[in-house]
């Protein structure tokens, strides 16, 4: 939204004064007699008035000044001309290094969506938010599942932030996605794996290799893409703990950065460590990965010398359905592999601080922790109520306040003599 015109104005509130007979004053002598506020207004590119009030008339002067320079901006230093098209492939240039490959692959996914709708050689500038509501009604009425089309909205939005700093092809203000608003989504209830259904999918684990991998998501609390990165090398059998740390292309390592870019410490079990000794002692020679099978690595060994073989690639396929098949074979309801990183961090935040199971988790934000991923279960229900019980202290027992006794607040009768 570029500014295009900016004005102060007094707002005056409460009664109109009125002179020693009675009579409402003239509007000239009100600056003096009536309480007012100073009120900053301002016209967008498209018409829309917005409005700022402030209690002293040079806020709201400096707070315009501010404004007005963008009008002299936009008139002196106009940004830059560039088209759809050809911002999607500079970003594809300049941001590797600077988000997770992942996001930056969900970004130019968006991108191009976007790009699809509205054509590539629109000029940035010439993208207005009714572009992208029409986008988002278009991605809905696909058929597009609302959390898929929220997800892009928060992306474009990010995306097109960075178009206005540090690129500066559009003016403060400018993001057509910046008032979009997400769509209404009905939460789904929290999966939690009972310790009872962990180990009866571990009992119907058929190999050393699904036990440990199963046992470090459900008590390490690791991502699936950092379980299947580890390395040997990150594993300290002394210490019972792993590091989660970024992976640079070096010798047999495919490159690979954790999300956000932090690494962390986590600490494991000591029977898990016992499962992950017996695991390398059966690891394919010269294979730096923990959770490589020996014949994946011996598939990506031979890709990469006939230069088949992208980092970008999962390191081990389908195991998503092969999770699935064993988990039926236990008998057991559905769950994914977050559910059991979930279901760990639940664990730990029974009896550890919010900030130490935030760290733990790899959270850049304390309120993802609380808001997906902390699952209340049926025992800490039945805390909750005897917490309540142990407050009231039986006194809803009391024969005054049940129906067998007296009305609530009566006093009972004397007894004759």
């Amino acid at each position: 939204m570029a500014t295009k015109k900016v004005g102060i104005y007094r707002k005056y509130h409460g009664a109109i004064p009125t002179d020693e007979s009675g009579r409402p004053l003239p509007k000239s002598q009100w600056p003096k007699k009536r309480a007012h506020s100073w009120v900053v207004r301002w016209f967008g590119d498209e018409g829309n008035r917005y409005a700022r009030s402030f209690r002293a008339r040079k806020e709201a002067e400096w707070f315009a000044e501010t404004k007005q320079s963008e009008v002299r901006v936009a008139a002196d230093n106009p940004p830059p001309s560039i088209g759809l098209g050809d911002f999607v492939e500079e970003h594809e240039k300049v941001m590797p290094g600077q988000v997770a490959r992942r996001t930056l692959v969900s970004q130019l996914c968006a991108l191009r969506l976007f790009t699809e709708h509205v054509g590539r050689n629109v000029h940035l500038w010439d993208i207005k938010p009714r572009h992208a509501e029409s986008f988002v009604a278009a991605r809905l009425a696909k058929g597009r599942k609302v959390a898929t089309v929220n997800k892009e909205i928060r992306t474009l939005k990010a995306i097109f932030n960075l178009a206005i700093d540090p690129r500066g092809y559009l003016l403060p203000g400018q993001n057509p996605f910046a008032r979009i608003r997400q769509r209404r989504l009905a939460p789904k209830p929290l999966r939690y794996v009972t310790p009872q259904e962990f180990h009866r999918v571990l009992s119907a684990a058929p190999t050393l290799w699904w036990k440990a991998l199963l046992s470090v998501a459900y008590t390490v609390g690791a991502r699936l893409g950092e379980m299947l990165h580890l390395t040997w090398a990150d594993v300290d059998f002394l210490e019972n703990r792993i590091r989660i740390v970024s992976k640079g292309n070096e010798g047999a390592q495919c490159e690979w950065e954790p999300k956000d870019h932090e690494g962390r410490l986590l600490p494991v079990p000591g029977d898990v460590i016992k499962l992950l000794t017996q695991l390398q002692a059966e690891a394919a020679e010269g294979c730096p990965y923990v959770f490589l099978p020996r014949w994946r690595w011996d598939y990506i060994q031979r890709a990469r010398k006939a230069k088949r073989w992208d980092d970008r690639r999962s390191l081990v396929n389908n195991l998503g359905r092969r999770l699935a098949t064993l988990r039926k074979a236990a008998g057991v309801a559905k769950f994914t592999y977050h559910d059991l990183r979930r279901s760990c961090i639940t664990n730990w935040a029974r009896h550890l601080a919010i900030h130490v199971v935030k760290k733990l988790a790899g959270h850049s934000d304390i309120q993802t922790t609380q808001e997906y991923y902390l699952s209340v279960q049926e025992d800490d229900l039945e805390k909750a109520r005897q917490v309540q019980s142990e407050i009231l202290g039986g006194v809803l027992t009391d024969p005054l306040l049940t129906h067998f006794g007296p009305l609530l607040g009566s006093r009972p009768e004397p007894k004759e003599s």
